[in-house]
């Protein structure tokens, strides 16, 4: 049984407090790790901290340079993390490699624009008090930065933290999800050999109320978390004087338009509503059909989502795996059966063995239940037709979340006639709202959160900016 110790200033730390994460498929063991106590906790802070000064001062070259050797060995690595994702995230083996390959590329990515961190020149003089006046603004690395991650992607989201701070020259204290941890300090071994200074990398898994200090410390400057609503705003209350960026959940709405291809629509829906078993925040969760091909895509829909192969994640023909627990799939299960019991239709799935959960697909939903105006963050779609676009995009609105949406139609008014109407931080035209390209900006309004991640746009939350004006007159 393979050991994975904690990282703290680029040194292996155990702990008398042992942990076996197990996979949500079978219950097996896939290795062992340790709760970070609230000493190794003080020392990672500490150590991030003090690391600053060093940090700030490594050039553009040498970040890059990290970055890259980081990226080439999780691609020489793929499969191996790819299995590890599979086993202890419960991802199908196939979406696990994809998650990998992408994580190689944001790390790529981010190297590239650790040398595009460029500043500008202002002239001052616009008026006779500021002749002879000029200024240069420039981007600093913010200092520390607490990051705080899912176990739906263990890897590419936490690159997506980790690697733009590296990119700017922030220090990082990482405490990533309680389900998969040992993806995550896998990624800290890569980076620390890669070359990322050992004492501005800390890898600390700890229980969620251990990881007060992550929050409040005033030596961190920046709180980076991804996860649910609930918690996401109760940490930023916590971190009241600190710049926090929150990625959290979504309640993604697509409308497909009579204009849209049906065969296409049908298959991205597919797609994105059934991924990783609906532990998306951008999961496709409620579809809106144009009524004359409401039917066709109805039937297309179901034929496809009944085509799904539920079952063990390194099974190379499985498309949904376990739920992360037995426990949110009963969650699921009990969703759906409150919808059914108040008038819903069950058209095809809604039932469960363990952590395994059928795609489900509902019918005649109220917007007020729980599997339509909450996050489901299953394999539950509810479908429902309606009259005309505008309609469409106000059932879309009709959310407390505003993460991403989805338009299907060919006509270039409409989709311009949602992009400026849909409260939402992405409109995918032609795509479901699952869709994420490492380099676009990305994070939502409402309950959603607020700040945006993609890299550069990371970049920019992680920095500050300071002028400097010269007086040449």
């Amino acid at each position: 049984m393979k050991h994975y110790p904690l990282l703290i200033a680029g040194e292996k730390y155990t702990s008398s407090d042992t942990v076996e994460i197990r996979s949500p498929f079978n219950g097996e063991v896939v290795g062992v790790t340790y709760y970070a106590s609230q000493n190794q906790i003080a020392t990672a802070i500490a150590s991030a901290s003090e690391s600053f000064s060093q940090m700030r001062k490594l050039p553009a070259y040498r970040r890059a340079e990290i970055l890259l050797n980081a990226a080439a060995e999780i691609r020489v690595r793929q499969e191996e993390i790819a299995k590890l994702i599979a086993l202890e995230a419960g991802k199908p083996i196939k979406a696990a490699r994809i998650e990998a390959s992408r994580a190689a590329n944001t790390l790529t990515l981010a190297a590239e624009e650790s040398k595009r961190l460029t500043g500008e020149y202002l002239p001052l003089d616009l008026d006779s008090a500021s002749q002879g006046r000029s200024a240069i603004v420039k981007r600093f690395p913010i200092g520390t930065v607490s990051a705080i991650t899912p176990f739906n992607f263990p890897l590419n989201l936490v690159v997506h933290k980790l690697a733009p701070a590296m990119a700017v020259g922030n220090p990082v204290v990482l405490k990533p999800a309680p389900q998969t941890p040992l993806t995550a300090l896998t990624l800290g071994e890569v980076l620390l050999r890669a070359g990322w200074p050992k004492e501005a990398l800390n890898v600390v898994f700890c229980r969620n109320e251990d990881a007060l200090p992550l929050v409040v410390d005033p030596r961190i400057k920046m709180l980076s978390f991804t996860g649910s609503a609930a918690v996401g705003w109760q940490l930023k209350k916590l971190a009241s004087d600190k710049r926090v960026v929150l990625e959290l959940g979504g309640n993604a709405g697509v409308a497909v338009h009579s204009d849209a291809d049906v065969d296409v629509a049908v298959s991205r829906c597919v797609v994105g509503g059934f991924g990783y078993s609906g532990q998306v925040c951008i999961s496709v969760q409620r579809i809106y059909v144009h009524q004359p091909i409401y039917q066709k895509f109805t039937t297309k829909f179901l034929d496809s989502v009944k085509g799904l192969k539920l079952g063990d994640p390194l099974d190379e023909n499985v498309d949904l795996g376990p739920m992360i627990s037995e426990r949110e799939a009963s969650r699921a299960e009990s969703w759906v059966t409150e919808a059914c019991q108040h008038g819903a239709k069950l058209l095809c799935g809604g039932k469960r063995q363990g952590a395994l959960f059928e795609p489900t697909v509902l019918a005649d939903v109220d917007p007020e239940m729980k599997v339509s105006c909450q996050e489901a963050f299953a394999p539950v779609v509810t479908i429902s037709p309606y009259e005309d676009f505008d309609q469409a995009l106000e059932l879309i609105d009709n959310s407390n979340y505003g993460l991403q949406a989805g338009i299907f139609t060919r006509d270039i008014h409409k989709i311009f006639h949602a992009y400026e109407k849909l409260n939402v931080g992405g409109v995918i035209a032609g795509d479901i709202p699952t869709y994420r390209a490492e380099n676009m900006p990305y994070g939502g309004v409402k309950h959603s959160g607020f700040g945006r991640e993609g890299i550069c746009y990371s970049m920019e939350e992680m920095t500050e900016l300071k002028t400097l004006v010269l007086n040449l007159a």
